[in-house]
């Protein structure tokens, strides 16, 4: 039985703990050094081999771990992310060579593929009223506990001249407590896609951004067209499944009844719904943006520490990665809660986006060609800052129309264009067997990239424009339409 009313609480408090722990690792803005330093003693170009595994282990695992998600209803997941982040810093701990940690970076893909049941679990267990409170809590467990392991780590290094061996300790001992949190959390008894109750198909809410009444948004929510074609396609679920008792004895019902049958049928409503999706134009560029971005992140975030390891090494000299993280994971906070409040218009979106990917390009250009520390430091900030206020913008655009339902097929489906994406370019930039060039030309065809995502912005801002302008009624279609109206009564009247 779902939480209501006050029970939404203990599941809550349980995972936002659970999500706190895991992302305490106070030796991640670390690992470089660590990798490349005398504990593993590996050099720059195999970390270049190393990083490139996590990317593609997360491609290959994300839409397996996507449905099993769902399938097996969030839990046992969550479960599998914390042994995967143990099993990932026990081998940071005691295996060596390059083969090893090729085989770590597979397991810490499987943990970041998993961080979907992380995030969608908490919708299957309070009430839908809750969604927007629940949502905030969890996320800003994660983002306090990186915090936390990132300022520690920093202080730890600076102050009390902890090694990093005992620094990934620490950090095995946070996961390892977060994985014991995982394994108490309640069982959900439904899920977004498998395991529905009949209720649920009648009970899809979109958000919209104006102010609406219950009665209209649940009027609303049954007419959306994108709503009408995933309801369309809940009918061929409605048509195989038998009449429900109550949800616990639907769902074991439906489980121990032609699994194989339900997973084509879900498949084919999973499409359906991704085609009536992508047909708008506003979700299709945003999507677009987040796609395109995201696997720039990805990348930056992944090769960031070698960078800075070629301009200041961490055997000879103090580095500060831990308070930088820190810094840039609040700030970007910061700037995320802010843009929350500020109205965009679709117009200007694409502006918007042509304007701070190429900030973004300046940036990254910037880290490359400036080639001090400092510089590095900032960039990265600024760089950080403005993806997570240009994602939480893209979150907010992409969802205020879709129901929950939708916007976990919708994410899912951006993540992984992301990583097709990513890794293309790490295939063509990094790769030994292609371009294989060294840090600093990597970045310089980072910055390229998104100086490419900033010119492809400004052609759809332009097109967007056009489109505007050519569809805004001239005047004297206006005087022609009032003078039809005007005719139409005057006849009615007679």
């Amino acid at each position: 039985m779902e939480s209501t009313g006050s029970n939404w609480l203990y599941p809550t408090a349980l995972l936002c703990v659970c999500g706190f722990l895991s992302n305490v690792r106070p030796s991640e803005p670390f690992l470089t050094p660590y990798l490349m330093g005398p504990d593993k003693n590996l050099t720059e170009q195999q970390v270049n081999e190393i990083f490139p595994v996590w990317t593609y282990s997360y491609l290959v695992l994300l839409f397996p771990i996507f449905l099993a998600t769902d399938y097996l209803r969030y839990k046992p997941i969550i479960v599998l992310q914390g042994a995967a982040l143990i099993v990932t810093w026990l081998m940071l701990l005691c295996a060596q060579g390059l083969l090893a940690m090729k085989f770590l970076e597979f397991f810490y893909g499987m943990v970041t593929a998993s961080e979907v049941a992380y995030y969608s679990y908490i919708y299957s267990v309070v009430d839908f009223n809750m969604y927007q409170k629940v949502t905030g809590y969890c996320r800003c467990a994660t983002l306090v506990g990186y915090t936390i392991g990132s300022i520690t780590g920093q202080i730890l290094v600076s102050f009390a001249e902890v090694s990093l061996f005992h620094l990934n300790v620490i950090s095995l001992v946070c996961v390892a407590i977060g994985f014991t949190t995982s394994v108490f959390l309640p069982m959900p008894q439904k899920s977004m896609f498998f395991h529905r109750v009949k209720a649920d198909y009648n009970g899809f809410k979109i958000k919209h951004d104006g102010s609406m009444s219950e009665e209209e948004e649940l009027e609303s929510a049954s007419t959306t067209p994108l709503n009408r074609g995933l309801d369309n396609a809940n009918s061929m679920l409605n048509d195989h499944l038998p009449e429900p008792i109550d949800s616990s004895s639907y769902t074991n019902e439906i489980m121990n009844k032609k699994p194989f049958k339900r997973i084509c049928i879900v498949l084919v409503m999973l499409w359906k719904t991704f085609l009536q999706c992508y047909s708008s134009w506003p979700l299709l560029c945003w999507s677009a943006w987040w796609a395109l971005s995201t696997c720039g992140y990805f990348q930056i975030v992944n090769y960031i520490q070698v960078l800075w390891e070629r301009i200041r090494p961490f055997q000879s000299s103090q580095i500060y990665n831990g308070i930088v993280e820190a810094a840039s994971a609040l700030l970007g906070a910061v700037a995320a809660f802010v843009v929350g409040y500020v109205k965009i218009s679709s117009i200007w979106s694409e502006v918007a986006l042509l304007v701070f990917s190429l900030v973004v390009a300046v940036s990254v250009f910037l880290m490359d060609t400036l080639q001090n520390i400092w510089v590095c430091y900032v960039c990265y900030i600024v760089f950080r800052i403005i993806y997570m206020m240009l994602i939480t913008v893209a979150t907010f655009k992409i969802a205020a129309n879709l129901s929950v339902e939708l916007y976990a097929l919708v994410f899912g489906v951006n993540t992984f264009v992301a990583l097709v994406l990513q890794t293309l370019l790490t295939l063509i930039v990094v790769e030994s067997s292609l371009l294989n060039l060294d840090i600093f030309g990597q970045f310089l065809a980072y910055s390229v990239y998104f100086g490419v995502v900033a010119l492809l912005f400004l052609i759809f801002g332009v097109y967007n424009i056009v489109k505007k302008y050519r569809e805004k009624p001239r005047p004297h279609e206006n005087i022609s339409g009032c003078l039809d109206c005007r005719n139409e009564v005057t006849s009615k009247i007679s």
